[in-house]
């Protein structure tokens, strides 16, 4: 009980200082696993959790299958001050916030707030983005910035999906699903040696299902799915001191577009009015939708010495998209999006790990080459005019970084950590009007072409350095009690949608920003480890943060992305695991965030100087309070294992966007799930059936607001799965 008083009152510290931090997750992980040390690579490098002086949620591929999780987005139900969601009008594009800060929007001018890994390799863009649950070790969620290990585009935090390592011994393993809406889906991986020290495998993995809803003008299903992905590698370990991997992947989702559904009728019309269903919609714009994205990486680890790896991560990505969004979710063209993304990029990191009895740390230097491109039309049918825009943005990235942690005394370490980045970016945007439904790109061969809106090739070069300080207090083995502060930025970069007829001043695009966050946190483990305790609270200062802003323009007021925004952002998260028995555990998570703009300038109509309008702003995709609760009773039966969990979780209101909308934002709500499995004595076969919503709960992931007669008054809302039921069988050699 000695270092649990001592935790206790390290923790009532928390409420007394002003400035709070955040304390890593505790690991989400079956009860067998409750007294083991969970190992992460947060700092690039294998460490026990509790060691690490950094917001931590360590979640293992096993208790996300056990949970019947379908996708990465899951993780928000059991991650303090997380948002996951899948972004609107699209089935894999993924929309990340973490602590208030992310990205919403998915356009390839846009860079993401929260970084996104596979195997240590940067995902760019968010497309694709949207991971399923399969042939997946574990997942890390780092929250706060991440910006001297992981570098630009981390300045909410980073996700890290480590995918499992084949070993050499021959495995299978084939999993089988079926559930709610038809709900098909099929998974087998194999491990196979070749030799002893070479060994090949990968895994396969299909989902399929009907739509929660039906398109009333087209008749398809809305709200399915339908995707196919898969991953192979090759490993070999001639020795104890080399490693190289060599590793593919590939997916592909078919599924249809998904449109939303109106919130609110115009003038009575009925080809305006909500539908009955909130998923089925009167989009009339079509069903194509196509999401492929692919990638490979070369890993090389060598030991030169005792204490010294020397690592070398290289990899190449592309991804296409093609997809259509109707934003009047009418049968007629009122405002129709056909839109296609594609990128690729190359990046290259070497690092030098060093692992010594006082000194440990990484020094590494890191190189990114990527090209994002894409078109759309914005179609206002009762004008017969669209506005076709297209661009493309070329960057070069490098940077330097290093961090070091040193021990001063047997329970003192002092961490601190430096990236130099330098960004070098090129933007080219065409805008242009045409009479006629849809432009020439998108297949209007008739549309007369019109004004030149925009049209201009710009370069920008932007140079960061982010550093992190530490200092973490060991009294005991289980127990951490550290402080830190950190910063962190998101590259600046040129935004696809400015009209310089209306604002010249796009082409100059718009700078990064940066976040200073100051962090207090304890985690340990205590009572013979029985239970996991993890207490934060941070305090985050937000500068010239790109926000869209109204100027005036050549025919009035008009938007253009600004750096125009601060804001101050404090919170609290709580995380606790209670193993009362061998049979029995329970988890519960807390967080709180306080977003706040401190200063949020824009002009008004009819104005001719900036107003801040501070008071007048939210945070978008940020609840103030979130809660999860959980519980897993395990008994042997009929020579095997039965563990029950059944989850609550809450999150309170949030805005959709930063100008709040009464009919668009959402309020309060909970969800509770129930998992119950079956696991036979030998570990070969498991039976599970997972409810998901049980409750059956309508809740809005997003929406659009387009007021106006060209729009129809169009405010869109997008929703959360229904109620599912699914039934599972695994089985493993």
């Amino acid at each position: 009980m000695r270092h649990l008083t001592a935790a206790l009152l390290a923790s009532s510290a928390l409420f007394t200082m002003p400035l709070f931090a955040q304390a890593p997750a505790a690991p989400a992980v079956s009860a067998a696993e409750a007294g083991d040390d969970i190992v992460v690579t947060a700092r690039r490098r294998s460490e026990s959790l509790i060691s690490v002086p950094i917001a931590v949620t360590a979640i293992s591929g096993e208790t996300l299958a056990a949970q019947g999780a379908p996708d990465i987005t899951s993780l928000q139900r059991q991650t303090p001050n997380l948002t996951l969601e899948v972004a609107r009008g699209s089935n894999s594009t993924l929309i990340a916030f973490i602590r208030g800060v992310g990205q919403q929007d998915p356009l390839w001018g846009f860079e993401p707030g929260v970084g996104l890994y596979v195997d240590d390799v940067y995902i760019a863009r968010p497309q694709g983005a949207v991971l399923d649950v399969f042939d997946v070790a574990r997942v890390e969620v780092l929250r706060g910035p991440q910006g001297t290990l992981y570098g630009r585009n981390t300045i909410g935090g980073a996700i890290k999906y480590v995918t499992n390592r084949l070993g050499n011994e021959l495995k299978l393993k084939a999993k089988a699903a079926y559930g709610s809406y038809n709900q098909v889906d099929l998974v087998g991986q194999v491990t196979l040696p070749l030799t002893d020290t070479l060994s090949v495998g990968g895994a396969v993995a299909w989902y399929n299902r009907d739509g929660y809803g039906r398109n009333l003008t087209t008749g398809v299903d809305q709200y399915d799915k339908d995707v196919l992905a898969a991953r192979v590698s090759v490993e070999w370990a001639p020795s104890d001191a080399v490693f190289i991997r060599l590793a593919g992947d590939q997916t592909l989702d078919k599924s249809n577009p998904k449109h939303g559904t109106r919130l609110l009728g115009n003038a009575g019309l009925p080809a305006f009015e909500p539908t009955a269903s909130v998923y089925d919609t009167r989009a009339g714009i079509g069903n194509d939708n196509r999401v492929k994205t692919r990638g490979a990486s070369l890993t090389a680890e060598f030991k030169p010495g005792e204490g010294l790896t020397l690592k070398s991560i290289t990899a190449l990505r592309d991804g296409r998209t093609d997809t259509l969004i109707d934003f009047d979710n009418t049968a007629g063209p009122v405002l129709d999006v056909p839109a296609f993304y594609s990128d690729r990029q190359f990046t290259q990191e070497l690092q030098l790990l060093i692992e010594g009895e006082r000194l440990q740390g990484v020094l590494g230097a890191y190189y990114l080459n990527g090209r994002a491109s894409g078109a759309f039309d914005t179609v206002l049918g009762l004008a017969n005019l669209t506005i076709l825009t297209s661009g493309t943005v070329k960057t070069k990235s490098y940077a330097l970084f290093g961090d070091l942690s040193y021990a001063l005394t047997d329970t003192v370490k002092l961490s601190a950590g430096l990236r130099w980045t330098k960004d070098d970016k090129v933007g080219t945007v065409f805008r242009r009007n045409y009479t006629g439904i849809r432009s020439p790109l998108f297949g209007n061969a008739a549309a007369i072409p019109g004004l030149v809106r925009t049209d201009y090739t710009n370069d920008r070069s932007d140079e960061k350095a982010t550093p992190r300080v530490s200092l973490s207090w060991t009294p005991e083995p289980d127990l951490n009690v550290y402080a830190s502060w950190g910063r962190g930025f998101k590259s600046g970069g040129f935004d696809m949608r400015g009209d310089a007829v209306f604002t010249p001043g796009t082409v100059n695009g718009y700078k990064p920003e940066t976040i200073d966050s100051y962090e207090l946190g304890v985690k340990g483990a205590f009572i013979d480890r029985t239970l996991f305790l993890n207490l934060a609270g941070f305090y985050s200062k937000y500068k010239d943060q790109q926000v869209t802003i109204q100027v005036p323009g050549a025919a009035g007021i008009a938007s253009i992305v600004d750096n125009a925004g601060k804001a101050n952002i404090h919170g609290f998260e709580a995380e606790a695991r209670v193993v009362a028995s061998k049979n029995l555990s329970a988890n519960f998570v807390f967080g709180y965030t306080r977003a706040k703009y401190t200063e949020f300038k824009t002009f008004i109509a009819g104005g001719s100087v900036p107003v801040d309008v501070a008071d007048q702003r939210v945070f978008q995709n940020t609840p103030k309070y979130v809660f999860n609760a959980s519980l897993t009773w395990s008994q042997d039966v009929a020579g095997g294992t039965v563990a029950f969990t059944p989850a609550l979780s809450y999150r309170s209101a949030l805005s959709v966007f930063e100008i709040p909308n009464a009919l668009l934002d959402q309020p309060g709500y909970a969800l509770v799930d129930a998992s119950i499995n079956w696991t036979s004595g030998d570990g070969r076969l498991r039976l599970g059936v997972h409810g998901r919503n049980l409750t059956d709960e309508r809740y809005r992931v997003g929406g659009y607001n387009f007021p106006g007669a060209l729009f129809g008054n169009s405010i869109i809302g997008y929703y959360g799965p229904p109620r599912t039921v699914t039934g599972t069988i695994e089985f493993r050699y």
